[in-house]
């Protein structure tokens, strides 16, 4: 069961790359094959374009963000602003906040315990684990898929 969402809504961004929202999920009950177990999403809050980057370990968040940093700036030939997340340990690493400072990125964390100020990334993850086992149930493929 689902916890209510908060009736107030924060500010959206006003152009692509201003605010993205970030997330884990995982690890899975089934190991995707090459063992990856975990996702990392990332959602732009003007487009609600998200990436998905498949994992091994909780660990990889820092190199994912890496990879798609570079890739979406090459592609917008824009930089991103603001990257928004839970506070998990994966983006409290001082690497991972050295990275964003140095890049002029800022580091916006939810307070513990309230997905609900973290809604997007969290909504994200929940609609692709609905369409995975929706896919799931209905092909004649073995659950190692």
């Amino acid at each position: 069961m689902t916890k209510r969402t908060f009736s107030a809504k924060g500010a959206r961004a006003t152009e692509c790359l201003g605010l993205i929202h970030t997330d884990v999920c995982g690890p899975t009950s089934i190991q995707a094959r090459g063992g990856y177990e975990y996702f990392i999403t990332f959602t732009d809050d003007y487009s609600r374009f998200g990436y998905v980057y498949l994992m091994r370990h909780k660990s990889d968040a820092f190199d994912m963000f890496k990879a798609f940093k570079a890739e979406v700036e090459n592609q917008l030939e824009k930089h991103i602003k603001i990257l928004r997340s839970d506070g998990g340990g994966e983006y409290l690493s001082g690497e991972f906040q050295q990275y964003l400072i140095d890049n002029g990125i800022v580091s916006q964390f939810s307070a513990p315990g309230t997905p609900q100020q973290n809604g997007v990334a969290e909504r994200r993850n929940r609609t692709l684990l609905d369409m995975v086992r929706s896919m799931l149930s209905y092909s004649t493929l073995p659950i190692s898929f």
